[in-house]
């Protein structure tokens, strides 16, 4: 793991560069990608700004809540500019419903706006993983497979390895679908299926996980909860969306 590359005097933390590689990724996708789905570039890169303060402050409360005692010792700590102390998937999803709040309010087109930032999210996830690889985070659970890595003592798991793949995958599926004929609400239900499909199974391969009640992965339990929610979503989408066209082409026959 290369968490800092040092160039003379200067340390850069590796992590957090990759984040904002990420950012900057999303935005030029934004940029090209709305104007498809017939939004204001403009009024997303604002969203997109309003998510990224939820998101880091939302990551950084749910690292706090899961380490409670080490942040009870040490406040301060809350401040760290560590990306590494950042809950991502619990931020990804925070900035969502932030970002639908605030869409809501600036009368932006609901699932067109969610549409359009979706290849910036699937390929933010990317990034995501590459800072995890970069600085030893989500690592994976000690194991005797061929391609297990030494990480903090041990052979493990390359988990790291795993997310930036399943992340790259999606991110192809969502550019893939993007380009076909689909319903509005479509791309960003089905990216947040595999998402959450992804965490759920990468869940069993990491070796910091979260139990909670004594047997469940809290972030596999999470990763269910959204992956039944965007399926049901698709399911309704697609039922509603075919029931107007339905009474579109009564209305037509009728006149």
């Amino acid at each position: 793991m290369f968490p800092i590359l040092q160039i003379g005097p200067l340390a850069l933390r590796l992590p957090g560069l990759f984040l904002l590689m990420g950012i900057w990724a999303g935005t030029y996708l934004i940029d090209r990608e709305a104007p498809r789905h017939k939004v204001s570039a403009a009024a997303l890169n604002n969203l997109v700004l309003y998510g990224l303060v939820a998101a880091i402050v939302g990551a950084r409360l749910v690292y706090a809540l899961r380490y409670l005692s080490i942040y009870a010792d040490d406040p301060l700590s809350l401040f760290s500019l560590n990306p590494s102390t950042l809950a991502f998937t619990e931020g990804i999803l925070i900035a969502l419903i932030v970002v639908l709040g605030v869409a809501q309010r600036q009368h932006l087109p609901f699932w067109p706006s969610l549409d359009a930032l979706t290849p910036s999210l699937a390929a933010f996830a990317i990034f995501v993983g590459v800072a995890h690889l970069s600085s030893g985070d989500a690592f994976g659970a000690p194991s005797s497979v061929p391609w297990a890595i030494e990480l903090w003592g041990a052979q493990r798991h390359p988990t790291q390895v795993y997310e930036i793949l399943l992340a790259a995958l999606s991110f192809l599926v969502v550019w893939r679908l993007g380009r076909m004929p689909s319903f509005s609400g479509f791309l960003i239900l089905a990216w947040l299926a595999m998402a959450a499909g992804s965490r759920v199974l990468l869940e069993a391969f990491r070796g910091d996980s979260v139990i909670v009640f004594g047997l469940l992965r809290a972030a596999q339990l999470l990763g269910l909860v959204v992956l039944t929610a965007a399926m049901a979503g698709l399911h309704l989408r697609a039922r509603r969306v075919l029931e107007q066209a339905e009474t579109t082409g009564q209305v037509k026959k009728a006149t």
